[in-house]
């Protein structure tokens, strides 16, 4: 099985900074495109993960970049042949430390107090597929032209039943949250050939819905191209996105 992944993050219209970062494997990608096509038989571990920091200024962007940078290191360094629950268990002990980083930034250095981000993730280890969500960052499957959302948003809207989306998330990394949780799911059987995955922030899931979004993924557009649509739809927020395909 091969895969094929896009990835794109741009600032969007109206804000001047972009507090977006995509990991591929162990690429960080910010304010720009990117392509590439991996070999599933030749690797044994492969993460897309996207995180929208929060804070304002610079300190959503530095939350986003340093817990992608962790995660990496985190991800590429465990050990082979770990089982579905114990892999769970890793992360969720790679969250605390990572929110005692994050919050440890803030006592040192007050501009960053408070700044957290959401964090969207798909694994590839130990020839299993996996997900992980915290925040209200997406991941959606694309199969036999129909966009179904996988990730429940950890938002206001959630937790009221509304079908408008709330900016006010109730669970992130950092940002003052002391209950940080992950979801995770093992979905190999769930990813077939044929099939697209799409991660993206709330940038683009706030400017352009489903129905577009699974029109434009019908089309074959790529992650840039996906960028664009929100910014073509008015760009309020930074729009970051990750296309895997698989072949």
């Amino acid at each position: 099985m091969k895969i094929s992944i896009t990835a794109a993050s741009k600032t969007g219209s109206v804000r001047s900074n972009n507090e977006d970062m995509i990991l591929v494997d162990k690429k960080l990608i910010r304010n720009k495109s990117f392509w590439t096509m991996v070999d599933l038989d030749a690797t044994d571990r492969l993460i897309v993960a996207l995180a929208d920091g929060m804070g304002g200024h610079s300190c959503g962007e530095v939350a986003s970049q340093v817990t992608l940078k962790n995660l990496s290191f985190f991800f590429n360094d465990l050990p082979k042949g770990l089982s579905p629950g114990e892999l769970n268990e890793t992360i969720c002990e790679w969250l605390v430390s990572i929110n005692n980083i994050i919050y440890s930034k803030g006592v040192e250095e007050s501009q960053y107090r408070d700044m957290g981000t959401t964090l969207v993730a798909m694994l590839y280890y130990n020839q299993q597929f996996y997900w992980m969500n915290c925040g209200d960052s997406r991941l959606y499957r694309f199969h036999d032209g129909q966009l179904i959302q996988f990730t429940t948003d950890h938002s206001l809207n959630t937790l009221t039943g509304s079908t408008e989306h709330s900016s006010i998330i109730t669970n992130c990394i950092g940002g003052g949250c002391k209950t940080s949780y992950v979801d995770m799911t093992q979905c190999t059987s769930e990813v077939l050939r044929g099939d697209s995955f799409l991660i993206c922030s709330d940038g683009l899931s706030d400017m352009i819905s489903d129905e577009t979004i699974g029109k434009l993924m019908n089309e074959g557009v790529d992650a840039n191209r996906l960028c664009d649509a929100a910014i073509e739809a008015g760009g309020f927020d930074n729009v970051s996105v990750a296309v895997i395909k698989i072949m």
